[in-house]
């Protein structure tokens, strides 16, 4: 059973993380989800509970074996064969900036000395979309047997859009994105 971790990076629990981290229990269960460095132990790690298992330390703290750092600077990319020998998956809990900042290699990547770290791709995806494909290829399928799309446009009115100019995975030729995010975003005011 493979274990799905996400070291929150952020300096808060934004609604936008708690969203995607709320997609990721979907896709992966709540049995194989664990958040890092979850710094409020208050209503934080609370809302996260309900999601998965909650450390205040950091990823690099727990001393893991066969882990996996998922950074699109790593060198190698992730391959079906070797994804099910790792017991555990790691990614940046981030928001993404764009152009990209590299910083899960800053924050995370560099300070993990004791796993590998693999790619699935160069291109930026939401934290769920990367979660999916890393699943999708530890189940698997090779990368490039998934779809995707690069940046989406959700529609927030009659005469308004939000670009998200992020990878996609696509499923049944629509991008994967919760439904709960798209609404937060319709009814979010400014950007």
């Amino acid at each position: 059973m493979t274990i799905y971790i996400i070291e929150h990076l952020e300096p808060e629990l934004w609604e936008w993380c708690a969203l995607e981290y709320e997609h990721i229990s979907q896709i992966v269960g709540k049995e194989n989800l664990w958040f890092t460095n979850v710094k409020e132990k208050s209503k934080n790690a609370k809302k996260l509970e309900k999601l998965g298992k909650v450390f205040v330390e950091s990823v690099s703290k727990l001393n893991l074996t066969n882990a996996c750092v998922l950074d699109p600077e790593a060198g190698k990319m992730l391959e079906p064969g070797e994804a099910g020998k790792f017991d555990y998956m790691i990614f940046g809990g981030i928001l993404g900036d764009y152009p990209p900042r590299k910083r899960t290699k800053q924050e995370l990547t560099s300070k993990f000395k004791n796993a590998e770290a693999r790619n699935i791709g160069k291109e930026q995806m939401s934290t769920d979309n990367a979660v999916y494909a890393v699943k999708q290829i530890a189940e698997g399928k090779k990368l490039f047997d998934l779809k995707f799309q690069d940046e989406i446009e959700i529609k927030t009115g009659e005469k308004e859009s939000v670009i998200l100019p992020y990878r996609y995975v696509l499923i049944n030729g629509k991008p994967l994105i919760s439904k709960k995010l798209v609404e937060y975003l319709k009814n979010k005011k400014g950007f």
